[in-house]
């Protein structure tokens, strides 16, 4: 085994402990926010359209369904607030991408792949002209985003691409001109797929869109199930029942309605770190003037980026599964992923020791066999269900919520048409064997990172039954 860049330029462990020092367990994106509260349910109602779910998906469900129909009744239902869970604790990364990556998208789906990109772009062009048209004040940027190469048989992966459209290549010298980390041997800048949003800002603002056009948002009412009543869908809380015609579940990685697709998601926890504010010789030390996000080759990677106030965001590497699915609060605070993570910034960029990081939290990740999202559907086509994005939900959550309409309102459009939306990844095997599952991939994804990227048997076998995993 050969050792990797973060062990073979490990900082001094006094240093890393004097980062975290003083850091908050507190979300970066949703302290300090103004949130206006909404009510809680109660009693009955009757709905055309019935989101559950206050994340992305569920807001954009929400809002583009009065853009469709401005007389349409449709209220979303949310068991805490909105944005609180994975929609407020992401990295920010906004991506074009609906497959998780050209190659995971190619190697899926081989036959629709060229088009799955097309339309992921496009989506990614409709997020931004409604951020404008809305006046969505979210610090929407759209930046790109480069990957790095920081051992050396990343390099040859990306000099694969240097030639495609809409990126630009830089070997090591360029690279580290261009974002000055030692670490950094090659780079490659995708400069349209990506844009850097305030992932608290952008839920709230969605939010704010979808009152101005008449959605009933309650917050604090919890679905207990759905049942199937005539030509009605009845959605039972603990504070009373509405009657809707149709219904979208946009509720990710928490444990779907439909118990049909409880086993197609396994929520995984991602740690993230969040710096002060970089000083203007701080910044000055790392370049980074055109302020892309990043994400390094590994396996296990790590993705960073800067804020509208120069803090950096560090996140990603570990990915932990609790046995049994569970989701817990407790389960945010891990100090053992908290200094990997701050051990590995310091590696990045040695430059900036002595910077503190202010807040340390975790998000839940919805994940899937595929590394991307599946539709469902139940009690006839009046029920819709959309979930497991991977990580990659900011941007794809948008296409998301047009599928699930488009399905809701019985239309045969290009989106329904496509293998992605009608095909259903494997699920997962029951604890225990999940938890051994993802424990054992962990591992082996360790051990590729650890043997110049040759993946061994374990991944490769999951690999060819779509059982892989993905952090």
């Amino acid at each position: 085994m050969h050792s990797t860049v973060f062990e073979r330029l490990a900082p001094d462990e006094k240093a890393v402990a004097a980062s975290l020092e003083g850091s908050r367990l507190a979300t970066f994106w949703l302290d300090g926010l103004s949130a206006p509260k909404h009510p809680s349910f109660s009693g009955t109602a009757s709905y055309d359209l019935v989101v559950v779910g206050g994340g992305y998906t569920g807001l954009w469900t929400a809002l583009m369904a009065k853009q469709r129909d401005p007389d349409a009744r449709v209220a979303l239902l949310e068991g805490k607030t909105v944005g609180w869970a994975a929609s407020g604790r992401n990295g920010g990364f906004c991506e074009a991408s609906i497959t998780h990556g050209e190659k995971n998208g190619r190697s899926r789906f081989p036959n629709e792949y060229d088009r799955l990109e097309e339309l992921g772009l496009e989506n990614l062009d409709e997020i931004e002209r409604a951020v404008a048209e809305l006046g969505l004040g979210c610090d929407f940027e759209r930046t790109g985003a480069v990957a790095v190469a920081v051992e050396e048989h990343q390099v040859a992966e990306l000099e694969e691409d240097r030639d495609a459209p809409g990126v630009e290549y830089f070997d090591g010298p360029a690279m580290r001109a261009e974002i000055a980390s030692p670490t950094y041997l090659a780079g490659l800048w995708s400069t349209r797929d990506t844009a850097m949003v305030h992932p608290g800002k952008l839920a709230l603002e969605l939010a704010r869109a979808c009152r101005q056009v008449g959605v009933d948002i309650f917050e604090r009412s919890v679905v207990k199930n759905l049942t199937a009543e005539a030509d009605e869908i009845v959605v039972s809380l603990a504070g009373g029942r509405v009657r809707a015609s149709r219904v979208a579940l946009a509720t990710n990685a928490f444990p779907s309605l439909l118990k049909r697709y409880r086993l197609h998601t396994v929520p995984v926890y991602d740690y993230v770190l969040m710096t002060e504010p970089l000083t203007d010789a701080q910044l000055a030390s790392i370049g980074w003037n055109r302020r892309q996000g990043v994400a390094d080759m590994a396996n296990q990677f790590h993705y960073y980026r800067l804020t509208s106030d120069n803090r950096i965001l560090f996140g990603g590497y570990d990915a932990i599964y609790h046995f049994g699915g569970r989701i817990r609060a407790q389960y945010e605070d891990r100090p053992a992923s908290h200094r990997m993570l701050a051990s590995h910034f310091l590696t990045t960029f040695p430059q900036l020791e002595g910077v503190r990081f202010t807040h340390r939290w975790a998000g839940v990740i919805d994940t899937s066999t595929r590394f991307t999202a599946f539709f469902g559907r139940a009690h006839g086509d009046r029920v819709a269900h959309a979930a497991g994005f991977t990580g990659l939900g900011v941007g794809s959550s948008r296409f998301a919520a047009n599928v699930m309409l488009d399905r809701l309102s019985g239309l045969e459009t290009e989106r329904t048409s496509l293998e992605l939306v009608n095909s259903m990844p494997l699920p997962f095997p029951p604890d225990p064997v999940a938890w051994m599952g993802v424990e054992v991939s962990r591992w082996a994804m360790d051990r590729a990172d650890h043997n110049r990227g040759k993946r061994n048997l374990v991944l490769k076998t999951l690999d060819a039954v779509g059982l892989g995993f993905d952090s």
